[in-house]
């Protein structure tokens, strides 16, 4: 069996019944973001030298500056043609960014999609799921201590339409850049971030309403670190 007809086998299996119909029937709130800063105080290879996985977070809120920095370093466009922040394997962006915010200044608790075009953030439920995704993660409790939780999902079709069965490989190839991206982005705003895989993939899916052909690939819990 090929990468891409495991994975699609995989993905099929992880559906749950009537996965997202609840918080794809709220009303959408679009929000635009600030712009974000393309210069800045520290250097790439400060940043890499800082670059640590923080599990303890402090109670304090996040700026929706720092939200929309981290969004672009993640998946922003750089250019008119819509090319991005990470690489993509023929430019064809299968990746799907989600915020679950619960601790950000200006931004009501809930869960948010993040769209490049524009830089805009798209509330698809209300309220604070923290909580719901830290025990969708096997009760991993910084989820639901950070901040915010940022979700990368992919959509294997749009990259399998090209090169077939190494479609599952470079999806995943892609998910790497963007979490290193919100890593090194991180480092210099004073922020901590860790990547999280173990979870169970039905009920984040189902949590954060996605759509049939997303799959969730990573979390990553967000905050001001707790001690040194």
């Amino acid at each position: 069996m090929s990468r891409h007809t495991m994975a699609a086998a995989l993905c099929a299996a992880s559906l749950g019944a009537g996965c997202g119909s609840a918080q794809r029937a709220e009303p959408p709130v679009t929000i635009q973001l600030p712009a974000p800063k393309l210069r800045g105080a520290v250097s790439v290879e400060e940043a890499l030298q800082k670059r640590r996985s923080v599990r303890g977070y402090q109670n304090e809120a996040l700026t929706l500056s720092e939200i929309s920095q981290l969004l672009w370093a993640a998946q922003g466009t750089t250019n008119e043609a819509g090319r991005r922040t990470a690489p993509s394997a023929g430019g064809l962006y299968p990746l799907e960014l989600y915020v679950v915010a619960g601790n950000v200044k200006d931004l009501e608790p809930g869960i948010y999609k993040y769209a490049s075009r524009g830089h805009t953030l798209t509330r698809v439920a209300s309220g604070d799921k923290r909580s719901d995704l830290a025990a969708a993660a096997l009760g991993q409790q910084q989820v639901a201590r950070g901040a915010v939780c940022l979700v990368i999902a992919g959509v294997y079709e749009r990259t399998a339409k090209r090169y077939k069965e190494r479609a599952v490989r470079y999806v995943h190839m892609e998910a790497g850049h963007a979490a290193q991206n919100i890593y090194l982005q991180a480092a210099p705003l004073g922020l901590g971030t860790v990547v999280l895989g173990a979870f169970e993939d039905a009920r984040v899916k189902s949590l954060l309403g996605l759509p049939e052909e997303e799959n969730p690939l990573y979390i990553m819990p967000v905050g001001r670190p707790a001690g040194p």
